[in-house]
């Protein structure tokens, strides 16, 4: 995922919801039974743990059976610690009591208990970074130390994949056109990482590494469900063993779902987005420009894909009144900078989320220079009376106004060029009257429309005209 490339905007669910989605996970729950559990005799180790002896009664007390339930009570007694819901009262005696902050999960706000479970999830992320238990064991020397570098391992960079893995699911969510709320392959999440974005067709060893990677995460996945961040859907285990049937290998090669799925809950979303938001980079919410004004969600809005900016703007308008609202808009629209033309297209689509209460708003500004075009546009579309037709400058200007305003949102886009087109086909002299046009972006329309079009003669004409256009400006 790249730092320099703006984020698109994620849609949370409530704070109150994600709050009981936060106490409903299984490893925060867990921790909090463990700190209502605490007594006068639980005892703890030098580094905080559970002393061994009384792992027991702690898998009994969260009602945890089989091979599994001591380690699973010790890392919910490790969350518990770490989240505040359990204090260490005397390091020496290893005493230990219910913490001050296991009083926020029943009695705080929910921004109290998102806080808490924040904490849970950074806890068992680092716990995802680090090698299984096995391969420590083999890795400690005689002196009980361990050797890192027999276990090929690097901190750091064990992270920073892991970051990067959720970095790109993150992305792959919230993109308009990306996964949204279905579940990612895992080996199509491991390629991310792996495969450079120019190589056609993967070696052997590139597709080794994406197994390696796979099976790491296939690891990592299981450990971050349990504290909500995932739905996970593990690699099926009978992969994993050899057979000489082809037909089953083929099955396999089919049911890419057995290869592991993944995907972020709304819990997932909202504490990665937490940790993007920490780490510096911007991570909008759909919502984040509600109690702005106009000019903040016109300029806000402009890297948006449209869906979402559609519910930014839903969201903006439903905390005003229509007329208010058209005014404060029209007001923030106006303007000869660069940014003006996209603000202006927002603008007009914001105005057509509004009824006809706003008509007042758009009939103040029928003499406007730069706001007369879009109200003209705005009132026949809603069936008013009486809209005057707009003068021949006026349609020039609003024309040179959408192109500037597509070029910014689009660029050279296959849309655009089927404008182009139309403008020079239905108005003969078009060029010859555009590069007349009062606009600050008159040259650069211009130059663009001789880049699209396809007729090498329109295009000389276009560009003809933008040099005419950038003579007169003083450019």
């Amino acid at each position: 995922m790249s730092e320099s490339s703006p984020l698109p905007p994620v849609r949370l669910t409530s704070e109150a919801e994600l709050a009981r989605d936060a106490l409903a996970t299984p490893l925060l729950s867990r921790a909090a039974r463990l700190a209502r559990w605490v007594g006068p005799d639980t005892r703890v180790g030098a580094g905080g743990e559970l002393v061994e002896e009384q792992l027991p009664g702690a898998a009994d007390a969260l009602g945890l059976t089989g091979d599994d339930a001591a380690a699973t009570a010790s890392e919910a007694w490790r969350v518990a610690v770490d989240t505040g819901l359990v204090e260490i009262v005397d390091e020496e005696e290893g005493t230990v009591a219910a913490g001050a902050d296991l009083a926020l999960l029943t009695s705080g706000a929910p921004q109290d208990v998102l806080g808490v479970w924040l904490t849970a999830l950074e806890t068992v992320l680092a716990d995802a970074s680090v090698p299984d238990l096995d391969d420590l064991v083999d890795a400690m020397d005689g002196g009980g130390e361990i050797d890192l570098s027999s276990l090929d391992w690097d901190p750091e960079a064990e992270a920073e994949f892991l970051d990067g893995v959720l970095g790109n699911l993150y992305l792959l969510t919230v993109s308009e056109g990306g996964a949204g709320e279905s579940p990612v392959p895992l080996p199509a999440l491991a390629a991310s990482m792996i495969v450079p974005d120019d190589m056609g067709e993967p070696t052997n060893d590139v597709l080794e590494q994406v197994s390696d990677a796979m099976m790491r995460l296939d690891d990592q996945f299981r450990l971050l469900e349990p504290v909500g961040l995932v739905d996970f859907q593990p690699v099926d285990e009978t992969l994993m063993a050899d057979t000489d049937e082809e037909s089953s290998a083929a099955a396999d090669e089919a049911d890419v779902s057995r290869y592991g799925m993944v995907r972020l809950t709304p819990l997932g979303l909202y504490g990665l987005r937490a940790r993007l938001l920490e780490s510096g980079l911007s991570a909008p919410a759909v919502g984040d420009l509600a109690d702005k004004g106009a000019d903040a969600l016109l300029d806000g809005t402009a890297d948006f894909p449209p869906t979402a900016a559609r519910a930014e703007t839903e969201q903006w308008l439903a905390r005003r009144e229509p007329l208010a609202a058209a005014r404060e808009l029209l007001a923030a629209a106006r303007g000869g900078d660069a940014g003006a033309p996209l603000r202006r297209l927002h603008c007009q689509q914001a105005l057509s989320l509004v009824g006809l209460e706003a008509e007042p708003a758009l009939r103040e500004v029928l003499d406007d220079a730069e706001l007369g075009g879009l109200a003209r546009v705005w009132l026949s579309e809603h069936g008013a009376a009486d809209v005057p037709p707009p003068s021949e400058a006026m349609i020039f200007w609003l024309t040179i106004d959408t192109i500037a305003a597509q070029l910014a949102a689009e660029g050279n886009s296959a849309e655009l060029q089927g404008l182009v087109e139309g403008l020079a086909q239905q108005h003969g002299g078009f060029f010859a009257a555009a590069w007349r046009v009062d606009h600050p972006a008159t040259p650069d329309v211009l130059e663009a429309m001789g880049r699209l079009h396809p007729d090498k003669k329109v295009a000389k004409e276009a560009r003809k005209a933008a040099f005419k256009a950038r003579s007169q400006q003083g450019g």
